[in-house]
């Protein structure tokens, strides 16, 4: 009998033992922490879901893919498609072929102009984004070449990468080739620096016949000079940081070609154009993404 009691007893107090501290949990448990974006999952909630198709230049990837994801950080209900970078006449051609987008970034005046001209976009909403600069670039490892300036290729020396005629980075080089002396290429209206489109024309008969290998993309342009195919390429600034591998050797005139822009617009067919519009005014403004721009080697255009 008393076995019997000693074990109830036992019991009894492993129960209240147990039950004791179960009420010590539960009253000591810390509340469950409120969501760290509750006003963005409130904006989240009072919009629609809206999914942006953006057709950007190659020069823009990296920085464009840190903007987007900074901006989804505030912008729950937005989301992106698989964003297009190509050259900027590529892009044209796949607008005019009926490929869809929200918004195009091109980098060069005329190819915006060719978007605007063919009704791609809606020519009220362009602006100019970004300027950026032409530079001389050789492998990062290449010790031969150093302080190279644009008259310096009118001797026939160096092998150049250049990007062909759909890439602007190819025109604004072309322009600026054709002012040196000799030129090391001819525009075929025979305009020259500012004056010429640097699409079409001739390295034949220049100190640069030969020693000119052209690229579908500044990706591939600087390549070949990481790669030591070529001794010189031409390429953006902001390529340098982009895709490394290379190093800046000298800098291009910038009175040797036409100003190097980036116009935005919405597209004319876009279902979406007050939410593309909106997240062009963001990345244009908001001091988080200038600052990804920055670090990326593009300057806002004033």
């Amino acid at each position: 009998m008393k076995k019997h009691t000693r074990i109830m007893l036992a019991a009894a107090c492993a129960f209240a033992m147990v039950g004791g501290f179960a009420l010590f949990g539960c009253s000591s448990e810390p509340k469950a922490e409120e969501p760290q974006n509750a006003e963005n999952q409130s904006n989240a909630e009072s919009h629609e879901a809206v999914e942006l198709q953006i057709f950007a230049a190659n020069s823009l990837s990296k920085a464009m893919e840190e903007v987007q994801a900074l901006y989804k950080q505030d912008h729950g209900w937005v989301s992106f498609a698989d964003t297009q970078y190509e050259a900027s006449g590529t892009l044209n051609e796949m607008l005019g072929a009926g490929s869809y987008a929200d918004v195009l970034i091109t980098a060069s005046k005329a190819t915006m102009d060719t978007a605007v001209n063919s009704n791609y976009v809606d020519a009220a909403t362009r602006f100019d984004m970004f300027t950026n600069e032409l530079v001389l670039v050789t492998g990062e490892n290449n010790a031969a070449v150093s302080d190279i300036k644009l008259e310096d290729l009118s001797a026939g020396t160096y092998t150049l990468a250049v990007g062909d005629a759909n890439v602007p980075a190819g025109n604004y080089a072309k322009q600026a080739l054709s002012t040196t002396e000799p030129p090391c290429w001819i525009s075929a209206d025979g305009a020259v620096g500012k004056e010429s489109s640097g699409k079409e024309g001739t390295f034949e008969g220049t100190p640069l016949a030969g020693k000119v290998t052209e690229g579908s993309s500044v990706g591939n342009v600087c390549s070949y000079a990481n790669s030591g195919d070529v001794d010189l390429a031409m390429v953006y600034s902001s390529d340098v940081y982009r895709f490394g591998g290379v190093k800046i050797v000298g800098t291009v005139p910038a009175d040797t070609h036409k100003k190097i822009l980036y116009p935005a617009a919405i597209c004319a067919d876009s279902k979406n154009p007050a939410a593309a519009q909106e997240f062009l005014d963001w990345a244009f403004t908001n001091e988080g993404a200038i600052k990804i721009w920055q670090e990326w080697g593009f300057e806002l255009a004033a």
